[in-house]
Formats: C-alpha cells, sequence, structure tokens
C-alpha cells in the first residue's frame, strides 16, 4: 500500500475535520480497495500453506488422461490435472527447479504441468505416436522420442516451442521408431532406432546447429535403453537378437560394444507378454542388473568387463528391474500372468528373498529420493500403495483410477530420469 496516499487519507480525520459527503474523493475509493486488497492478502498468507516442490509427485491415471499431484510425505493428493490426451503410456520429466512436469503421452502429446498452481501450463500435440522424452542438462531443452512418424523433437522447456526437428531416415522413403531416449552430460541426447539398429547421440550446445553422430549395426531391434547414474554409459537392450549393445560415451570413437552376444539361445525363451524396461536404476556397485526377455531370469552383469556374472530366477517374465537409492536391494515386477507380485533381490547375496503380493496388475513402482518407502501402482485394483522398504509392512494406500505410472519430482537431479 502506498503509504503516503494513507497518511493523505487519515490526516482529515486527525485534524478533526470530517469529509465532505456530498463530493466524494476518488482517493477514498483507491483506500478502500487497497485496504481490501491488503486484507485479503493478509488472509491468504495466514491461511495457505506453502509448497515445498522436492516434496511432490504424480501418479498418472492411464484411462481418466489425468495426473494425481501428490505430496510424498503426507500421502495424500493435492489435485487432479485432467485433459493430458492418451497415458496408455507415459512418462514424465522435471523441471530443475521441480516446479513444472513435463508428461509425454503415447498420442504424441507434450504437456506442461504446474506443481505450484495445481494446472496445466500448456499442451500440444507433437506427434502422431509418442513413447516418452527427456530434458537437457541445464533443463531448457525437452526431447520427445516418436514412434509416428519417427524422429526426434526438441522443444523450449519454458514455451514448448519447437527448436529442434531430428527425423530418423535411415535409408530411401524409411524412417525408424525412436526408443532409449535420455539425457546426457555435454547438453546431449541420445536414443536408439528400433527398426534401423542404430544409435544416434544428439549434441544441443548450439540449439541452432544440433551435431548428430551415428553408429550403425548394433543389433536387431534395440526396444529400450538406459544411461548409467554418472552418464558415461549408454546400454541398449536387443530384442530382435540376444545380448544388449553398449556405446561408452567417454570414448565414442571405440563405436558400440556388445555385451553377451551368444549368451541367450533364442529357443530357450517363452512368448513375450510384455516388453521389459530398462532404468537407470538398474545398476548397483560394480553390478547391472537386467531383465532377460522372454525368460524368468535377471541378469547379473559386471560392469568392470561386462560378462555375465549370475543368472537369478524369478516368478515370471521381469518388466522394471529397479534399484532401491541406497542400492541394498532389487525390486522386480512381471508381465502376465505374474503381474500382481514382487520379489526383492538382496544385492549382497544375490538371491531372492521376497516374494510380496501386493494386488492385480503391480505395474510401476516408484522409490522416495532416499529409499525408504516404495510406492506401487495397482492398476487393476484402482489404487496406490506404500511399503516400508526395511519391514515390507503397508503403511498408505491412495486412491487412482488405473495408475499405471508413479513419477516423484527427485527425479529432475538425476541422469536419464
Amino acid at each position: 500500500m502506498n503509504k503516503s496516499l494513507l497518511a493523505s487519507n487519515t490526516v482529515g480525520w486527525a485534524g478533526g475535520r470530517k469529509p465532505n459527503a456530498s463530493k466524494p474523493r476518488l482517493s477514498g475509493i483507491l483506500l478502500s480497495a487497497q485496504t481490501t486488497l491488503l486484507v485479503l492478502l493478509l488472509s491468504f498468507n495466514a491461511y495457505a500453506e506453502p509448497r515445498a516442490t522436492g516434496d511432490l509427485g504424480l501418479i498418472i491415471e492411464r484411462e481418466d488422461g489425468a495426473a494425481l499431484i501428490v505430496n510424498t510425505t503426507e500421502h495424500k493428493q493435492l489435485a487432479k490435472i485432467a485433459g493430458l490426451g492418451d497415458l496408455s503410456h507415459a512418462s514424465v520429466v522435471f523441471s530443475r527447479d521441480q516446479r513444472y512436469a513435463y508428461v509425454f503421452g503415447r498420442d504424441g502429446g507434450l504437456s506442461k504441468i504446474d506443481l505450484l498452481l495445481d494446472k496445466l501450463e500448456k499442451r500440444i500435440v507433437q506427434a502422431g505416436n509418442s513413447i516418452g522424452g527427456a530434458i537437457s542438462q541445464d533443463g531448457k531443452l525437452v526431447a520427445v522420442s516418436n514412434y509416428q512418424p519417427g524422429g526426434v523433437k526438441v522443444f523450449a522447456a519454458d514455451t514448448l516451442a519447437l527448436v529442434a526437428d531430428i527425423p530418423t531416415d535411415y535409408a530411401p522413403g524409411q524412417r525408424s521408431k525412436v526408443v532409449g531416449l535420455v539425457d546426457a552430460p555435454g547438453q546431449k541426447f541420445v536414443f536408439s532406432l528400433f527398426d534401423a539398429g542404430e544409435i544416434w547421440t544428439l549434441d544441443m550446445q548450439n540449439p541452432h546447429q544440433p551435431a548428430l553422430e551415428k553408429f550403425k549395426n548394433i543389433g536387431k531391434q534395440p526396444y529400450d535403453a538406459l544411461i548409467s547414474p554418472d552418464g558415461r554409459y549408454y546400454i541398449a537392450g536387443l530384442f530382435g537378437e540376444s545380448g544388449l549393445a553398449l556405446l561408452d560415451l567417454w570414448n565414442t570413437a571405440a563405436g558400440v560394444q556388445r555385451i553377451l552376444p551368444h549368451f541367450d539361445k533364442n529357443d530357450d525363451k517363452w512368448p513375450v507378454y510384455k516388453m521389459p524396461h530398462l532404468e537407470g536404476w538398474a545398476m548397483a556397485g560394480d553390478w547391472l542388473f537386467a531383465p532377460a526377455i522372454g525368460k524368468h531370469e535377471v541378469w547379473v552383469i559386471n560392469k568392470r568387463d561386462w560378462t555375465l556374472h549370475k543368472t537369478i530366477p524369478v516368478l515370471g517374465q521381469p518388466v522394471f528391474v529397479m534399484v532401491r537409492p541406497d542400492a541394498r536391494q532389487v525390486w522386480v515386477n512381471f508381465a502376465l500372468p505374474n503381474n500382481n507380485h514382487l520379489q526383492l533381490i538382496d544385492v549382497k547375496n544375490l538371491t531372492v528373498t521376497n516374494t510380496l503380493t501386493p494386488g492385480k496388475a503391480a505395474l510401476h513402482m516408484e522409490f522416495t529420493p532416499r529409499g525408504e518407502q516404495v510406492w506401487v501402482a495397482l492398476r487393476d485394483d484402482n489404487q496406490v500403495r506404500v511399503y516400508d522398504t526395511a519391514t515390507l509392512r503397508e503403511i498408505a494406500r491412495l486412491p487412482a483410477q488405473h495408475p499405471n505410472g508413479i513419477f516423484f519430482s527427485a527425479r529432475a537431479h538425476k541422469i536419464g530420469f
């Protein structure tokens, strides 16, 4: 409030003179409006509770095309954001200040959500079929990987304006679907071409002149990928043949190395009911934990020489193989018909120690930043259950309509998330 205006409007009363009622003063009207505004602001500040962005997360509601903003400490829903399109396969990244969430939908939609104001800031449809995305090292660029028409598009994080369009043409008239898109140090993105069997790096240090490096013949049908927590190794899983493809981003001149190319036999595989996912969680100490496609196994790979150290039998076909943030446990969920179960692997002993049955279609898990809790999305039970990872006791439940993804804002400060 303007103090001089307030003083000029009150001095008449202090001097014993009453204002002229027949001649209303504009300053009096302004004073009344300002006083009302001040009261409203003081009331808001007195009763509104500040919200910390580091304690927030999103739960994707598959059928409703919506996302729930949640508080991860208080285990409660804060808001529901609707109008996000087809979220049958959705992923989320966060701005570096953790205020905004970027949701990638299956219909090519890219949505920017304000986690503080509980609103959809902006939504665009940038392609016909999208599989996910990543945010750059400096938080200024958001990249989206597309199935249809294929390729990668890069947008400004603040406005969602198009910055770069990278088509994945690998032969005349042929464009590949893109999978395994991750951010990497040096303002880079790395991704795989499913149809072409290639890995590309995209350098966006100069947004006006994107630079590509292409690695061909890396293996048949890379289906997903991860980047190591330090941003050095990019590893793509192969669906069309045995093994994995590894690119050392510190030494790209060495090309792509094949890991375990002859270990798996195709005739040993079962029908694949759901493609497994590779994520940055899957590394713990010297070990890489990888789901074996079409088999009831988790592979333990030695990071020192990229050889197979052990195979761990599990209940079914693994989908997510997730390492707890302290790297003490690995949590595994499964495709049909075992998708109502979870299994825990002890990293010290490399054995399965526990089997949980949280409910129907346990398709996604998310650890709190330090790993004391894990949130489990139960798509067909319309709820999320929260477990204490030390005692394995259930500590909370939240209703959600067909939840199929959980993403916490702590991802903002991790490479590859």
